[in-house]
């Protein structure tokens, strides 16, 4: 079932997600609908603060970035298959060279700016059948992967562009919150009722 993505300014997205347990009301379905809603709009990655739930979960399919032509062909694979959930998640190590990416979210449409990340994680969590993991990742999928678990670190990717940056999109953010976008998903939006 696809179910609104919650705006920029929604209270959810600032919140620390709480831990889950294996018995947590209807994951799978909760899970489910997360993946419907994420390719709904065309994401890789949507977590649970995202679609109003204040939990340590977020899933990722990194899937429509293996069409860059710029990446190597092992890279290319790599994306294609990469489709994860993560509850629990907790980032170990994050090492090697910053570089920048041109991040966007679907909680914050038609803004999108070059965010630094480190280039390399661990990271513990545990899947859908609360199997607990810990594994490396690198390049795009260790992005989308940072992406997400900031949020259910209640961190969004405005929090990491320029004071100068962040002062160039205030009116665009603010008219996200008023619910003046327009993206081709249902969204909830902080100052405005329904959608």
């Amino acid at each position: 079932m696809i179910t609104p993505i919650y705006g920029y300014g929604e209270p959810v997205l600032r919140k620390v997600g709480e831990e889950i347990t294996p018995d947590y009301p209807n994951l799978k379905e909760v899970i489910a609908n997360m993946y419907d809603t994420m390719y709904n709009a065309y994401g890789v990655g949507l977590a649970a603060p995202q679609v109003g739930l204040a939990i340590r979960l977020f899933v990722v399919d990194t899937e429509p970035f293996s069409d860059n032509d710029e990446l190597s062909k092992e890279e290319q694979q790599l994306l294609k298959g990469f489709k994860k959930t993560f509850i629990n998640a907790k980032m170990i190590k994050e090492e090697g060279e910053e570089w920048s990416f041109n991040e966007g979210c679907l909680s914050i449409p038609d803004v999108r700016e070059d965010v630094f990340r480190k280039e390399k994680i661990t990271i513990e969590y545990f899947d859908e059948d609360f199997n607990k993991k810990t594994e490396v990742y690198d390049g795009l999928i260790a992005r989308v992967i940072q992406h997400e678990y900031d949020h259910i670190e209640g961190i969004l990717f405005t929090d990491r562009i320029s004071t100068l940056k962040k002062t160039l999109i205030k009116k665009k953010l603010q008219n996200i919150m008023d619910g003046k976008a327009f993206p081709d998903y249902r969204m909830k939006f902080a100052n405005k009722k329904g959608r």
